[in-house]
């Protein structure tokens, strides 16, 4: 599990907006600077579950679920190169049986199971998106 410090600035219902700034770990991250979205590039606000009954001001310690973060990135950088790759040798075989210019037919074929592949990703990530193992949880109230 991933933990980061911050201030819970809104609470609602079983959810509360969290400020986080950029931490050591962040110096070494190769995407420091698209992840924090703060006027000054160093804060950052994260929605999580309220499990510790935060209020505002507190400080607080989240947690973030790696086997759920690796999930995601398996879905958002590697699935989709693998299906331009299947969809080019695919496109590619095609041609060759059928008799045609094997670089346009595999072009057109990678991107076409590209653009399915970007169409799976979103419709997957929606529905991750509303489950609890992807979502940053406060696991403890670190001071007031």
């Amino acid at each position: 599990m991933a933990t980061e410090e911050g201030i819970v600035i809104h609470t609602q219902d079983a959810f509360a907006r969290v400020e986080t700034t950029q931490s050591r770990s962040c110096k070494g991250c190769t995407s420091k600077g698209s992840c924090h979205i703060g006027a000054d590039g160093k804060r950052a606000e994260v929605l999580a579950l309220n499990l510790a009954g935060a209020r505002e001001g507190d400080r607080i310690l989240m947690q973030f679920e790696t086997a759920s973060l690796l999930k995601a990135c398996f879905l958002l950088y590697i699935f989709p190169v693998g299906c331009m790759l299947v969809g080019a040798v695919l496109g590619h075989w095609i041609a060759l049986t059928v008799g045609r210019d094997t670089s346009t037919i595999a072009a057109l074929s990678g991107f076409s199971a590209l653009i399915l592949a970007f169409m799976t990703v979103r419709s997957k990530a929606n529905r991750m998106g509303q489950q609890d193992a992807y979502k940053p949880k406060i696991m403890r109230i670190l001071k007031s």
